[in-house]
């Protein structure tokens, strides 16, 4: 019998694959479905998570960039209400010298434009000489600031469809209306700046009118309108979106039918709000990069099982003298799962270049933004002097008009030192204080300088103590205090053989920064930080430098104080509540 039964077992053809290894190879799969399924949702929670974060943060910023230059032209208007040289040109009809006077204005206070319209709405003084002549009687700020006792804002729309920003007051002589000071804000510039970094971004007023938006055609609508949800027009479409968007969490909103993350926040200023749109596709690049890694390995693994059962196999079929075929087909199957995997890893270099890339270019279009408001000053400024020189070249003065050209040979070089110092130099919101130390802000403050201590011999000594000294408060509006008390001190020695400048800074009950001279002194102390009192010729300055200088540090909680020296010349004192660790603490919290 067993003879008999020989036959049978030579014949039998051996089992492939057991039902322990089909067992495994099933759980092997399930494993990978729900880690990959896994991952993508956590890493997709995470990443938009990263990305809501620095959406967050650029809102701030945005916000804080807005607020700062609305607060900064707000003053304007009363200041120049009570100029007494456009007073008496409103009184006396002359308007000759009106125009200069604003424009003067603008050099050294930055505002966008400026304009003086008489009593019955007409132009007659202009920083945009082409708004001269013109009859704005029926416009909103001009009606508003006859009907008010202080400066008032106005919001109006274009013809063209974009927004006027203005600042008006009335400008009384006693009991009497003489005409009104217009200020106007231009806010366009960043809009500009924010079409460069963010998808999308609108401001919208206490009624949620659009009254900015990267998107032109927002403007005047309310969000829901210009949010308004377009689907795709084809099946096809349709699909391609939904495959795109697999990897995303839910949308909180949809811009030109593509998914967004929205961010909003209340600006502190006339119930504004500002909202940002932010595109999931760095989300999707980093996610789906993970889960090609994840999906690689696996795929490695069930290769390895394949292989260990191909090994088999053929062990199995020697005895049936196949396992030359059978190690040919598997060295054919390695080399294209070998091959597979290294367009795999290219792939997977690629996009990791692809998303270094994207890096560096979010970094250059913040950096972008940053310059561009650093450098709006300088570049009004420079337009300014450019009319001037303009004007004085058609009046055959081409001696004055050089004069404006070295202003802005100047205004240059300042431009290249600021560049060179954004690296460390990052402007905040007027309402956003933080730990400053007193010495770097001495640093830049003289860095930014350079160019005009350089056409003067002037000596500069500085006692700076060894320990740091910090106080709460904004660097940039503390370094515009310290350029500006700079610059008086060099204007004082001027006509001095050996001109000096002593920089002290202490830290006590409170951080003194005292800056002296060797000049003239001061003959008006009492006067001093008032508006528009000045010792300089006429064209050198209005007299606004100190006065604003001295708002700064009040704002802060500080204190500017001024004396003459014993020896002669003046003394400037900035002093500021120091910053401890028990304060930053408390700060903090």
């Amino acid at each position: 019998m067993a003879a008999a039964t020989r036959p049978n077992d030579t014949t039998e053809t051996p089992r492939t694959v057991s039902w322990r290894v089909r067992i495994a190879l099933a759980l092997v799969l399930v494993l990978a479905v729900v880690t990959v399924l896994t991952t993508n949702a956590f890493l997709t929670s995470r990443f938009t998570e990263n990305t809501r974060n620095r959406a967050e943060l650029r809102l701030a910023l945005y916000s804080g960039n807005l607020v700062s230059e609305l607060r900064r032209n707000a003053i304007v208007p009363q200041l120049l209400a009570r100029d007494p040289a456009l007073i008496g040109a409103l009184n006396s009809g002359d308007y000759s010298q009106s125009t200069q006077r604003l424009i003067s204005f603008v050099e050294e206070i930055g505002a966008a434009s400026l304009m003086l319209l008489d009593r019955d709405g007409r132009v007659v003084a202009a920083t945009d000489r082409n708004q001269l002549g013109g009859q704005l009687r029926a416009e909103g700020y001009f009606i508003n600031a006859l009907r008010a006792n202080e400066t008032v804002f106005t919001v109006q729309r274009r013809e063209s469809g974009g927004y006027d920003f203005a600042y008006s007051r009335r400008v009384n002589s006693g009991s009497e209306s003489l005409g009104v000071v217009v200020v106007l804000v231009d806010l366009a510039k960043f809009e500009r700046a924010w079409a460069g970094i963010s998808d999308a971004v609108l401001v919208s007023d206490s009624e949620g009118a659009i009254i900015l938006a990267t998107e032109p055609r927002w403007r005047g609508l309310t969000e829901a309108e210009a949010l308004k949800y377009e689907p795709a027009d084809s099946a096809i479409q349709r699909a391609i979106q939904a495959t795109a968007d697999w990897t995303n969490l839910p949308a909180d909103a949809y811009v030109q039918g593509e998914a967004v993350m929205r961010m909003e926040s209340r600006i502190q200023f006339r119930g504004w709000r500002i909202a940002s749109f932010t595109t999931y596709d760095s989300v999707r690049e980093k996610v789906n990069g993970f889960l090609a890694l994840e999906i690689m390995g696996f795929a490695i693994l069930l290769a390895l099982a394949f292989y260990a059962l191909s090994r088999k196999t053929a062990l199995r079929m020697a005895l049936f003298q196949r396992e030359s075929a059978e190690l040919r087909q598997l060295n054919e199957r390695l080399q294209r799962e070998i091959a597979e995997r290294e367009r795999v890893q290219e792939t997977l270099a690629v996009a990791e270049q692809t998303l270094a890339q994207s890096s560096k270019l979010a970094a250059l279009g913040e950096m972008s933004a940053a310059v561009s408001h650093e450098l709006n000053q300088p570049l009004a400024a420079m337009k300014t002097y450019l009319a001037g020189a303009r004007l004085l070249l058609r009046r055959n003065r081409p001696d004055e008009a050089l004069s404006s050209f070295q202003r802005i040979d100047d205004l240059i070089e300042r431009m290249g030192a600021i560049t060179r110092q954004l690296k460390s130099y990052a402007r905040k919101g007027a309402d956003a204080l933080s730990p400053v130390n007193m010495g770097d802000a001495l640093a830049s403050s003289l860095s930014m300088m350079e160019p005009q201590l350089k056409t003067r011999k002037v000596r500069i000594t500085r006692h700076l103590p060894q320990q740091e000294v910090r106080v709460m408060g904004d660097r940039v509006r503390i370094e515009q205090v310290i350029i500006n008390l700079l610059r008086n001190a060099l204007d004082a020695t001027q006509g001095e053989e050996d001109p000096r400048i002593d920089i002290l800074l202490a830290a006590g009950e409170t951080a003194t920064l005292t800056v002296r001279d060797n000049g003239q002194g001061i003959d008006d102390l009492e006067t001093l930080f008032e508006p528009f009192y000045t010792t300089k010729k006429p064209g050198e300055g209005v007299g606004l430098g100190l006065a604003i200088s001295s708002g700064i540090v009040n704002d802060l909680g500080g204190r500017l104080t001024a004396r003459n020296a014993e020896g002669g010349g003046a003394v400037f004192e900035m002093q500021l509540p120091i910053l401890t660790e028990d304060t930053g603490f408390e700060a903090a919290e």
